[in-house]
């Protein structure tokens, strides 16, 4: 019933001129990134994007809360950061609500059509029955395709726990469409990068390389598709996506992909209909909670590993005094309880309402501390191809569940998860927090716009593991394994912390890092974002990024033994700290994926 009375009842007022004075102020900043730290106070928003951030705050400033706020800065993002997120992905919204004192998450996962099967990325043309290669055929074609949650998620939080109606907190992000922004160099080597998959179909084609090429850094993008999307959102409600034109525009370009004529590789077509879209519904579900330290952290839960692994890797580091140990010591201690914690996530996590999860035996500390006697002191033999073992968390389980009497038999899987998506993180005057991770899964999503809609088709789909039997493996209406971790910390000094981060699997490592910075390492939000990270998913050697491997404590752990891969950037964080006196500190990313924009409502020379 509430899911059929989102999609009449809302959206149903316009309200332009609130509209036209949220973007004059956000439109200055569309050409350059603000500050990536920000402090004051009565209220605050970090995104990536400055132009995104600043529609966040005009919301806030016309008295919206921390959920209208999250809302209209997911919607510019969808403008400005098309190759990460928009309305034809997903994502996950955990938020703080201090009238009650409880923390509770919005599961906006994309969901496979009631047509798959585990063998969904077989290819047809196979005589062994091989899959897809993942590049460019698994990603780029209609079977990577999910039913977007993004638009449903944005209703449900705005009828739930904001204050304003979803049609108002469209506004910007249609004033930003319609006028366009200045593009930037992330906007344009985003594109130059998938130039091949993009040259593929009509539609992105036509959108992301007119005349061929990408657009001249410092030209004017204008999507007026993706307008024209958002202006029926918000006169006819989330109905006109999930029930009307939009949706059968998506069903359409599933099954018939827009390929040109002579396309660079081959296209398959997808199976998701009219009805899987008609079925779709966003689960309001409890937050994952557990204690670190001083600190009470929630997380996200099922379908998304990343609030069970986070939380699974720092309970196995609870017996450890970080801050006085050796510096390399202490990152080796986290890098071995990183492996052990992705072997568990590989084995046992899936949707859980098609998987037994055991999320107590995974969350016991008695498990951690059973689990900790495998933690190696030494660098593994053979690095490079030694993977850790799936431990049995089962005995733990409090009613353990007939289905899982034994433990799986570990599988190896490869990580094939895309490492685009987005974080914002925003709160309020009143301390409302929102902790919010959306995405389209690979940068560029499938590659695919939709004719006249203008916005990427996820191919979230990927996500499902290939072997069967497989917790992740793909089923009708399944929702695939995310790594997606938006974080709430409390203090027991009464300080509350909001971070997360882009980064496919790796989104987990960089939310375990910032925490442990914080925490641990007693470093400040600011410089526990713009720290070097590193990321150990049991895949043997160790990524790191920012010249870790050159610092005093890379060149330790390289002494040690360990094998450390260097690359470009790992995540693309966010994050505010709210203190008990009403003090706001926001911070987003100095440098990875060109610096985010941190601002207060008040800042604090005011």
């Amino acid at each position: 019933m509430l899911r059929r009375l989102l999609l009449f009842g809302l959206g149903l007022c316009v309200c332009v001129s609130l509209s036209l004075s949220w973007f004059s102020l956000a439109q200055s900043q569309s050409g350059s990134k603000a500050a990536p730290v920000a402090s004051g106070s009565g209220g605050a928003v970090a995104s990536v994007d400055a132009a995104a951030t600043q529609v966040g705050i005009d919301v806030l400033r016309s008295g919206g809360n921390a959920v209208d706020a999250a809302i209209a800065t997911a919607a510019a993002l969808g403008v400005t950061e098309p190759f990460s997120a928009g309305v034809g992905g997903g994502g996950f919204m955990l938020i703080y609500r201090p009238e009650a004192q409880s923390v509770v998450s919005l599961d906006g996962r994309e969901e496979a059509p009631a047509s798959a099967t585990p063998d969904l990325f077989r290819d047809p043309d196979s005589a062994t029955g091989e899959s897809l290669p993942f590049f460019p055929n698994r990603i780029s074609n209609g079977l990577s395709v999910g039913v977007p949650g993004t638009p449903l998620n944005w209703a449900t939080a705005a009828q739930r726990y904001g204050t304003m109606a979803l049609a108002d907190l469209l506004q910007p992000a249609i004033a930003l469409a319609e006028s366009g922004f200045v593009v930037d160099e992330t906007f344009a080597d985003q594109i130059a990068a998938n130039q091949a998959r993009f040259s593929a179909f009509e539609t992105t084609r036509s959108l992301y390389l007119p005349n061929g090429q990408p657009p001249a850094v410092g030209s004017r993008f204008v999507n007026s598709d993706l307008a024209k999307t958002y202006k029926l959102l918000a006169e006819q409600g989330v109905n006109a996506f999930y029930r009307g034109e939009i949706g059968e525009a998506i069903a359409q370009t599933v099954q018939n992909p827009p390929v040109v004529a002579d396309p660079p590789f081959p296209v398959w077509p997808g199976r998701l209909t009219v009805n899987d879209l008609d079925r779709y519904e966003v689960r309001v579900r409890p937050a994952v909670q557990t204690e670190y330290r001083d600190y009470t952290l929630y997380g996200m839960g099922p379908p998304s590993s990343g609030g069970i692994t986070v939380a699974q890797t720092l309970n196995l580091l609870s017996d450890y005094d970080l801050l006085t140990m050796d510096r390399a010591e202490a990152l080796g201690r986290l890098i071995e309880s990183e492996r052990l914690a992705f072997a568990d996530r590989n084995a046992y996590i899936g949707d859980p309402e098609y998987v037994d999860v055991p999320v107590d035996g995974l969350l016991s500390i008695d498990y951690a501390e059973a689990r900790r006697q495998a933690l190696p002191l030494t660098v593994p033999e053979d690095e490079a191809s030694y993977r850790a073992t799936a431990g049995n968390p089962l005995s733990y389980q409090q009613d353990p569940s007939p289905s899982l009497d034994t433990p799986p038999i570990s599988v190896e899987t490869k990580d094939t998860e895309g490492i685009s998506t987005t974080h914002l993180t925003a709160v309020d005057k009143d301390g409302m927090v929102v902790s919010y991770t959306l995405t389209i899964e690979s940068t560029g999503g499938s590659g695919i716009v939709v004719p006249g809609y203008g916005f990427i088709l996820n191919n979230e789909l990927t996500d499902f593991d290939i072997e069967n039997p497989h917790p992740n493996v793909s089923e009708p209406g399944k929702r695939p394994r995310s790594s997606m971790a938006p974080t709430i910390l409390f203090s027991s000094e009464g300080e509350i912390i909001a971070f997360g981060s882009p980064g496919g699997s790796t989104i987990i490592t960089t939310v375990v890092g910032i925490t442990v910075n914080l925490v641990d390492f007693r470093m400040s939000l600011a410089d526990a974002i713009a720290a070097p990270r590193l990321s150990q998913r049991n895949q043997g050697i160790t990524l790191v990024d920012q010249n870790f491997a050159e610092t005093e404590a890379g060149q330790a752990l390289l002494s040690n033994g360990y094998q450390l891969t260097s690359t470009e950037e790992i995540g693309a964080a966010t994050g505010i700290v709210l203190l008990p006196d009403g003090t706001i500190l926001a911070a987003a990313e100095p440098t990875r994926r060109g610096g985010g924009s941190a601002q207060v409502l008040v800042q604090a020379s005011e």
